[in-house]
Parts: C-alpha cells; structure tokens; sequence
C-alpha cells in the first residue's frame, strides 16, 4: 500500500487584481504542505496568467514560483496542469525547476490510485462563444502569434482579456449546471476506462468528492481563489478541505 499523500489543488488565479491577500495564504499554505502531505499537484489556474517566451517568463508570480521551486528541492513532488489562465508553459519548469508541466492533463499515479487529472475547461461549455476561444486558445497559430508581441505588450493584452478566458466565473444556477455536466463527463470516462481510479478536475469552481462504483471517484478540488479549498489523496481516503484546516491521520 502506497504511503504517499497527495494534496491537490487548483483554481489559485495569482494575479488576480485584489487578490494579494490569497496569495499570502497560498504562500503559507506551500510552507505546510510537507508537513501533511509528499506530493503536491495543482490542477490548473494557479495563475490568472501565465505565458512563457522562449527567453521570458512573466515578473509577476515570481514569490511562487520560488516557493514551488524550493518545496521541489527539498523533496516534495510537484505536478502543473495547465488551465485555461496558464496552458502556455513549457521547459521552464521541467528543465529549470523539476517540475512536470501538464499543458493539458495528464495520467498520474497518486497514492497508488491511476488517476486522470485536467483542468476541465473544454469539456463542459455551453456557449458558443467559449466551445470558440477554446479552440483559438489552444491553436498553434494563436500560441505563435502571441509569441511575436513584446512581453509588455503580451502581458498587458492578458490583463485585458482575463475576464474572457473561458466561463471560469459563473455562479449560481450556471454554475451547477457545468458542475453537473463535468460529473456526467467523470462518469462516462471512468466507466469507459475501468483502469482509473480516480478523476480530477477543476475550472467550475464547485468542489466535489463523488464514489462513481467502489472504490471509485471523481474530485474536483474547487476554488482556491475565495473558498481555500483543496483535497489530499491518500491509500486509505479522499479528503476535501478548507485552509487551514488538516485532513485526518
């Protein structure tokens, strides 16, 4: 039985205008993680922006981006994935800091579980306008032609565009609604690959710990970002949680 615990969390959206006091939290929260778990994944959205030149990686979340490095340097396992705010990395943070980059999920083993993680934004949009920038996000033309603008001009186009980048801040009866379309979508991907334990999303912002048939789950850790709520996995149990709150021994 695999003794790994694996906090996961997501939807962080450093950056954010106003949001500095999160990002303490978040800062203090990193700090602890060894202390109740040995490997940390973050499901998408840590940052409301994040794109990485080949020579330039954005000022802004640099304090995190030293806490990642450093909680991967005493030995705590760090996976991205990459969200609809921050898809664009690259070999920043496999060849400079360790850290694998999902740009858009990946298979991980967590706590002896095979699980599937993704952000999620894709899979659930209703509107047509976000099933398009969906396409054009992850277009190579697109990504390319971003690339061509200077960093100032890029990073300040993002600010700009932040609020489009998918359907990420519905509330309310919208809310529930793409939380209950992801589940339908957990469902029918565990029923179709009976390998996976476990099913990990984020993006609704709804957090939800499912038991789809025995044994069997599907997660979505949240919002950190307003609500600090993130999940550990581990041999024994799932907890979902709210900082500062601990998951039981």
């Amino acid at each position: 039985m695999s003794d790994e615990r694996a906090v996961v969390v997501g939807d962080v959206h450093l950056g954010s205008a106003g949001r500095e006091e999160e990002e303490e939290a978040f800062h203090d929260f990193l700090e602890q993680v060894p202390s109740f778990g040995t490997r940390l994944v973050v499901a998408g959205d840590l940052f409301d922006f994040w794109f990485e030149y080949r020579s330039v990686v954005p000022r802004r979340p640099f304090r995190t981006v030293a806490r990642l490095a450093a909680l991967a340097e005493r030995g705590t396992a760090v996976d991205l994935v990459g969200g609809n705010h921050d898809r664009w990395g690259g070999s920043f943070w496999s060849r400079d800091l360790g850290i694998p980059f999902h740009a858009d999920g990946s298979d991980l083993d967590l706590a002896g579980r095979r699980a599937h993680v993704r952000h999620g934004d894709g899979l659930t949009e209703s509107r047509l306008g976000a099933r398009v920038l969906q396409r054009v996000l992850r277009s190579p033309v697109a990504i390319a032609a971003f690339r061509a603008l200077h960093p100032s001009v890029g990073f300040a186009l993002a600010d700009v565009l932040s609020e489009t980048l998918g359907e990420s801040n519905r509330s309310g009866a919208a809310a529930q609604q793409a939380a209950r379309a992801q589940e339908r979508w957990a469902r029918t991907l565990l029923d179709r690959r009976p390998e996976l334990a476990l099913v990990v999303l984020g993006h609704t912002h709804v957090p939800a710990l499912i038991e789809h048939a025995p044994g069997r789950w599907y997660l979505n850790v949240g919002q950190w970002m307003g609500d600090r709520t993130y999940a550990v996995v581990s041999a024994e149990r799932i907890s979902l949680c709210r900082w500062p709150e601990r998951p039981r021994d």
